[in-house]
């Protein structure tokens, strides 16, 4: 049994859709701004936000505005619809979802505690009805057309890769007729202000893979996949060819200097996939831009691939680290690439790395013989999760 990706969905600071989004990274574009606008937050970071208000956005899901969705929710509908109208999905059929946040609800609930710690007689319990997890996945399910199994996943940056692991087993156990998987989160300050405790955030736009790197910028996003069984459908994208997650638990928050848990999670996907480290076109990285994050993963690269690392880049100077998202981002990103032949520029890059000497592609490259893409998105918690994507 194969698995195929037949609809893709994406909604990012670059906009809503996935030809919006290509056209702005064929444009070099980025959707990074200098701070909030949308987010009311003291912290002046570089974000990769959506312009857009929750009210723009119930607006244009055509909810009410009294169902007061959260913003992750939000963006998650949009993402998924559009994933769905692509995939043309026969609504007879038994359609999943796996769906995967970290932020959850949190930008209504800072709202509940903003009178809440006023006056503890005070607060709009609504506001807190969305902060759970799942309520996101379940807001998905009741304005999109899913009609059977469904559940969230959160294991931090590597979420949506995980979603869409689950939802492939869930394919080939025939739970599901066809599946959507991916991740939706939405800044917040909570967030924006946690990250800026581990000072790990750059206070200019963020340059992965560079020598000079200095953190990570924040962003909002969702990204989803529609997974079927090849034998079910007339059409697909490509196949989900491999995949793979591993835990080297080093760090609450940090990554091995050696890679143990990327090239583990790189090693085991490829194998999945019956492929060689020769067979790889192009990795789209996780490249967060902190010191170790890309470190490590470039000690990983070296350790799978030796001296003949194929090309690489991290989309995330488009984007910001869109958190639990991140997977699904960037795996609608890298079925893209298998189907228009690109290669994303790293934006930002400048120097190489002086440790490590890897240049990742730094030009939008059109027609290239792409033929597999390795997915990476690595969490805190050393949870490692590595895709293979082939035409």
């Amino acid at each position: 049994m194969r698995i195929v990706v037949t609809g893709v969905g994406m909604v990012s600071a670059l906009g809503i859709g996935v030809d919006k989004n290509l056209l702005s990274i064929q444009h070099d574009e980025s959707g990074i701004s200098l701070f909030p606008r949308i987010l009311h937050t003291d912290h002046k970071m570089p974000v990769g936000e959506l312009q857009l208000t929750n009210e723009q956005l119930h607006e244009l899901a055509e909810i009410p505005l009294s169902a007061h969705l959260s913003r992750t929710a939000l963006l998650g509908i949009l993402a998924v619809r559009e994933a769905l109208k692509d995939a043309k999905v026969d609504t007879a059929k038994r359609i999943g979802l796996v769906s995967s946040t970290s932020v959850g609800g949190m930008d209504l609930t800072e709202h509940f505690f903003k009178y809440y710690m006023e006056n503890d007689a005070t607060g709009r319990l609504r506001d807190v009805r969305m902060h759970d997890c799942a309520a996101s996945t379940e807001a998905i399910k009741k304005y999109c057309t899913i009609n059977a199994y469904t559940t969230t996943i959160s294991t931090a940056c590597s979420s949506a890769a995980n979603a869409i692991i689950h939802g492939t087993k869930l394919l080939i156990h025939n739970i599901v007729d066809c599946v959507v998987v991916g991740g939706c989160d939405a800044l917040s300050a909570f967030t924006v202000n946690g990250f800026e405790s581990l000072r790990i955030l750059d206070d200019r736009p963020c340059r992965p893979f560079d020598n000079n790197r200095n953190g990570l910028n924040l962003g909002e996003g969702a990204g989803y996949l529609v997974l079927q069984r090849e034998e079910e459908v007339d059409w697909f994208y490509g196949y989900l060819a491999g995949f793979s997650n591993k835990n080297d638990a080093y760090h609450q928050t940090a990554s091995s200097a050696t890679g143990d848990g990327a090239y583990y999670a790189m090693q085991e996907a490829l194998k999945v996939a019956r492929l060689f480290p020769q067979d790889v076109s192009y990795i789209n990285a996780h490249g967060t831009g902190t010191g170790n994050n890309d470190a490590s993963e470039s000690a990983a690269f070296i350790r799978l691939f030796g001296k003949n690392v194929p090309p690489f880049s991290s989309t995330k100077g488009f984007t910001g680290h869109t958190l639990a998202a991140a997977g699904g981002l960037e795996a609608v990103l890298s079925v893209m690439a298998l189907r228009h032949g690109i290669l994303y520029p790293n934006h930002n890059y400048e120097t190489p790395m002086e440790s490590y000497g890897l240049e990742p592609v730094t030009q939008y490259t059109p027609n290239v013989d792409v033929k597999c893409v390795l997915s990476n998105s690595f969490g805190f918690g050393g949870n490692c999760s590595s895709l293979v994507f082939v035409r």
